[in-house]
């Protein structure tokens, strides 16, 4: 089974016979089903009226915020490893949205935090069902050991880059 990367690789080692290229067959692979996915994952947040941006940021309030007090927008910046000027964009959208609130900490007049509205909660959930759905999909030319060793695979080059950062 040939793909469109095979034929770029062939190229470079036709014209530098020496050079070991097969680095470009993972990394060239790597980065155009990177742009495949995310095309595919931006449709799914667009039928619930979302920017990939704005959904990681439901879903973090979604999942971290198990007392209900809501996160600061240091900890969103944080987790979305995103400037703060980027999530004060996110959350001006999303609270004109009606899908967040944004108050300030009763204890630190300082400090704001954010919180999901219910139909945040809604959209965030039935977005994730679809979001889920679609990864399935997404992964499905894979066998459960196929997907368990990329996992495992794509860990080790995760936690090398990351390590080295």
């Amino acid at each position: 089974m040939k793909d469109s990367v095979d034929a770029i690789v062939a190229q470079w080692a036709q014209v530098h016979p020496g050079m070991d290229v097969s680095p470009m067959a993972v990394i060239g692979r790597l980065s155009r089903l990177t742009r495949h996915v995310e095309r595919e994952l931006q449709a799914v947040f667009a039928q619930h009226g979302l920017q990939p941006g704005e959904f990681d940021l439901l879903a973090t309030l979604r999942r971290a915020d198990t007392d209900g007090a809501g996160l600061t927008a240091g900890q969103l910046a944080e987790s979305a490893m995103v400037t703060s000027g980027a999530i004060t964009n996110r959350l001006d959208r999303l609270l004109a949205k009606d899908l967040i609130t944004r108050d300030t900490d009763p204890s630190s007049r300082r400090t704001i935090r954010v919180g999901l509205t219910p139909r945040g909660r809604e959209v965030v959930d039935a977005a994730l069902r679809d979001h889920v759905d679609n990864e399935q999909r997404l992964l499905s030319a894979l066998t459960t050991d196929q997907r368990d060793e990329l996992e495992g695979l794509l860990r080790v080059l995760l936690h090398d880059r990351e390590g080295a950062g």
